[in-house]
Order: C-alpha cells, then structure tokens, then sequence
C-alpha cells in the first residue's frame, strides 16, 4: 500500500461540496483506486484560498508523511490575487524540490491549470506555459488542464463559475486517473 499526497487549494481540497470526504478529488481517486482493488492511502492536502506563497509556508508539516505519489495542485488563486508568473513559477519549483529533497523515491504529478480565454497574455505573461515548463525541467508527469471538460459548463460548476460541483469533480477524477495509474503501476 502506497500514500498518495494531494497537495493543493479549493479545487484539491473540495470547496463548497456537501461532502468534501467523499466528493473531493482525492476522495473520487481513493474510490477509483478501491474499485480497481488497490488500497493506496489518500490524503487530501488541500487549503482553500491556498497559493503558492502560502503552501510554501505549510509544505514542511505536509512532507512529514511517507509519500509515494506527491500531486501538485496550485496557480489559480495567485493568479485572481495577481502575482507575477515569474513568482509563482519560482515557488512551485521550491515545492517540488522539497518534495524530491524529503523523498527521493516519490513521483510527482503537477496538475495543471489555463488561463480563461478572457485574460489577455499581455495581463498574465508567462502563466500560459507554467505548468508544463515545470513538468519538462523537473522530470515530472502532467496533467495538462485538470477542468478539461468542466470549466464553463454552467451544470458542473457552482454559481461561482470556477468551483466544480460533484459531478464536475467526478469529470477531474477521470482527468487525473489515467495519469496517475501509470504512475502507480510504475512504482509497484
């Protein structure tokens, strides 16, 4: 039995679910991972408000657990609070190399984020290729947009527009889960 680390913001940590136990994307991966008769440990990390200025702060309590897999979900709210991509980049680099310092042996997965159609570069630069450029020179695994199929489908988000509904996270899990199995099979 391996530990999976969901290390995140709303979108990990299941914001305005009924039932974040169960309806979160770590809870939806930990059910995937029961149906296929896997029993990893899944953790749900996840801050609401999180960025990656403040995950830094709080990483250290986060790498006292054993960790295999170590999922990387952060951007957007640095994004909305508008820090320089630059930064953003910079602190999730950290992260990762905490996570490689603590534990060698652990994969990495960065969930990535895009930036709506309705930011201009020239008001974002440099958010566009974050995720990905991150992936490449860490020699990390990638899921490339994790709302892929979500954002701006009024019946899978909450009122707010940016925050899925169940069935919204049911879609995110399927996102991550192919992904994440090579992951896992690579490891056992």
């Amino acid at each position: 039995m391996g530990t999976i680390v969901f290390f995140g913001d709303s979108l990990t940590a299941g914001y305005g679910l009924r039932d974040p136990l169960t309806e979160s994307l770590p809870a939806r991966i930990r059910q995937i991972l029961r149906s296929e008769g896997m029993e990893h440990q899944v953790i749900n990390a996840g801050l609401s408000g999180d960025t990656s200025v403040s995950a830094l702060k709080r990483l250290p309590e986060i790498l006292k657990i054993d960790t295999d897999i170590f999922v990387l979900e952060l951007g957007a709210n640095d994004l909305l609070r508008g820090h320089p991509a630059t930064l953003v980049s910079h602190n999730l680099h950290s992260i990762i190399s905490a996570v490689k310092e603590k534990h060698p042996a652990a994969a990495i997965l960065i969930l990535g984020m895009k930036l709506p159609i309705w930011i201009p570069d020239e008001r974002a630069p440099g958010y566009r290729r974050i995720y990905q450029d991150l992936a490449t020179q860490n020699h990390c695994e990638l899921v490339p947009y994790l709302l892929d199929g979500i954002e701006g489908r009024k019946h899978l988000n909450m009122y707010d527009g940016v925050h899925p509904l169940a069935e919204g996270y049911k879609i995110m899990a399927n996102n991550v889960w192919p992904t994440l199995i090579r992951m896992i099979t690579k490891i056992n």
